[in-house]
């Protein structure tokens, strides 16, 4: 039986393309007793997931490989219906940025975006100017014109960031998008992204498996459990603990309870 899902309307999630938006922590996603599987009730994906998710909150997700981080994104985006429980989400749906940047390569950076605020149903004629306002967001206005195979990978991820955000949803899910980067570029990434996050007050659902990364981006850092996942553990991350130093002592905290979560299925 699938379970049933509640959108919340426009009037209670306001969506912004740009702009500071208020953080006022109404819910936005709310799940209760979530849970998926894939046919076999007896060897659930996901099961018993509560969570409920503010607006303009940055969550970091984190747990273990099959753990069920990105099941539970596909949920929360529509692409699959979960099994058991019930999952509140916005009526216009989610945005979502995979780990690859999956530009079409016959268009060019702003092409792609175009393409976005096309499906969309943006008028022809305010593409280009709002496309162009959304490469600048990302510090690539020098690249609009520019075709995928011309672009680094930190520059690809950054126009499919940028298409992420011209669908105008408020949450916005990112599924590991940053890690086939190098280390330099995924630091000066985990900036923009910051930045971004402030700017426009997007709520984003990060998955990661870099506890480093969980720490820096995430203001709520969620440990899931190995599969089923399910939500064992929670660090709300201050300001100050982004520091490097007090960062690394709460990563070695978020890793020893990885292994020891990943330990008891070994």
């Amino acid at each position: 039986m699938t379970a049933p899902v509640h959108e919340v309307t426009a009037q209670e999630v306001t969506t912004a393309s740009t702009g500071s938006q208020p953080r006022d922590g109404r819910p936005v996603v709310v799940l209760d007793k979530l849970g998926k599987d894939f046919g076999d009730p007896n060897n659930p994906v996901l099961e018993d997931v509560d969570l409920t998710i503010g607006r303009g909150e940055f969550v970091a997700l984190l747990g273990a490989s099959g753990c069920g981080k990105s099941t539970l994104l596909n949920l929360i985006a529509g692409l699959e219906q979960p099994t058991a429980g019930s999952m509140e989400i916005p009526a216009d749906g989610v945005a979502f940025m995979f780990q690859d940047a999956t530009l079409f390569p016959w268009l060019t950076a702003q092409g792609n975006i175009e393409l976005a605020l096309k499906l969309r149903g943006v008028p022809k004629e305010e593409r280009k100017e709002k496309a162009e306002e959304l490469l600048a967001l990302v510090h690539l206005q020098q690249a609009g014109k520019k075709r995928p195979h011309e672009l680094s990978g930190g520059m690809r991820q950054r126009v499919a960031l940028a298409r992420s955000l011209a669908q105008d949803k408020h949450v916005l899910l990112m599924d590991e998008p940053f890690a086939a980067l190098d280390a330099i570029t995924r630091d000066l990434l985990h900036e923009e992204l910051a930045r971004i996050w402030r700017h426009t007050g997007r709520t984003i659902i990060f998955v990661t498996h870099n506890v480093r990364e969980a720490v820096r981006l995430g203001q709520r850092v969620l440990l899931l459990s190995s599969r089923p996942g399910r939500v064992i553990r929670e660090w709300q991350v201050r300001e100050e603990q982004k520091q490097p130093e007090q960062a690394a002592l709460l990563a070695n905290e978020m890793t020893a309870a990885l292994r020891q979560e990943i330990s008891r299925h070994v």
